[in-house]
């Protein structure tokens, strides 16, 4: 199994800054943020599903266009896969006519471009040998994040989550973990901004990584644009022991 880290910047502004997705083989995609928008349109078509953590803007904002970019190039719909409260959200607020139509019925609900697949935290579903399993998160809307076994390795993604030890005991469980990609969307100067936004600064994650009992590569994720550099040296000096490194835009992992 092979992924490919499309976007993980917590915001964009430059060319390198690209909201978070990642392809997994050629035709998963978890989150749909901008970097998305890389992909060519070949690249696009054949993505089959999609797996949403959540339903803000910066992890979605790709979806809508992609699916009218290359409906006519698909014989069946795409599957978008999310809690039933993520999917409610999007079909409300999204695909509702009045935002972007709704491809669920487009051209017909007998053949839509579009279809939901509600995934309960903890269910897993099996695509071609590739396990995806979302797991409980801790965030301002509901949301999850997952683990993505190839049944050698698993990796770990929180999405967007403030303190959750619901996420690590599922965490612990996991006896063939390689890697965790997890968030840190503010500094500790924003440390109350990240309490009441529920996200993680360094000395919460600090906190929240005492509670991790698996060895694993530890990547960093949805760093603000302008707070890069502050956050990864704030990063460095608190959480030295677990060997951080941040994530980085067309990263690929093999597990």
């Amino acid at each position: 199994m092979k992924l490919r880290v499309l976007g993980c910047s917590g915001g964009i502004g430059g060319r390198n800054q690209r909201t978070t997705s990642l392809l997994i083989d050629h035709d998963i995609l978890i989150d749909a943020g901008t970097g998305v928008g890389d992909l060519s349109i070949a690249e696009l078509a054949v993505i089959d599903h999609v797996f949403l953590t959540h339903t803000h803007l910066d992890h979605i904002t790709s979806l809508p266009l992609m699916i009218d970019t290359v409906a006519d190039r698909r014989s069946q719909p795409l599957t978008v896969y999310g809690t039933d409260s993520v999917l409610t959200i999007l079909r409300n607020h999204i695909f509702n006519w009045a935002i972007w139509p709704d491809f669920s019925e487009v051209p017909s609900p007998e053949k839509p471009f579009l279809r939901y697949q509600s995934l309960p935290v903890g269910q897993s579903i099996e695509l071609g040998g590739r396990t995806i399993t979302p797991l409980p998160v801790d965030h301002t809307v509901p949301a999850v994040g997952y683990r993505i076994d190839s049944g050698r390795g698993s990796l770990v993604f929180s999405g967007d989550t403030g303190p959750c030890d619901a996420f690590w005991r599922a965490v612990n469980r996991i006896g063939n973990l390689r890697t965790l990609i997890i968030e840190c969307a503010f500094s500790n100067r924003e440390r109350e901004l990240a309490r009441v936004s529920r996200h993680l600064c360094p000395d919460l994650l600090a906190s929240e990584l005492l509670k991790l009992e698996r060895e694993c590569d530890i990547y960093i994720t949805h760093l603000k644009p302008g707070q890069v550099e502050l956050t990864m040296e704030e990063i460095a000096l608190c959480l030295a022991d677990f060997s951080p490194r941040m994530l980085q835009n067309n990263q690929i992992f093999e597990f």
